[in-house]
């Protein structure tokens, strides 16, 4: 996922009847477009080079936020699943 930089012009829609919401680069600093061309962008950018976890992040939270990972991570779900995570620990001890 990309980094939203100063400038960027995001929507944001809620829908209260369903339930739901969306969020999406409309426009920059340049222009205004659509939300697939917002996507194009994003995906183009990767991410803040000073994102890292914090050092003293505990090893508990650590494992917790790796499992998750490897299950799908957070638009999965936040879950663990068993199948995917054995079968990455698999391929990693073959290498």
């Amino acid at each position: 996922m990309g980094k939203v930089l100063e400038g960027d012009l995001i929507e944001i829609v809620i829908d209260r009847e369903r339930l739901t919401g969306t969020v999406h680069l409309v426009g920059d600093s340049a222009a205004v477009f659509g939300e697939d061309e917002g996507a194009r962008r994003l995906a183009a950018r990767g991410p803040r080079p000073d994102l890292r976890p914090h050092p003293d992040l505990p090893d508990d939270t650590r494992l917790w936020a790796a499992l998750a990972q490897a299950s799908g991570g957070v638009w999965g779900g936040c879950v663990y699943d068993a199948d995917r995570i054995i079968g990455k620990l698999e391929l990693t001890e073959r290498s």
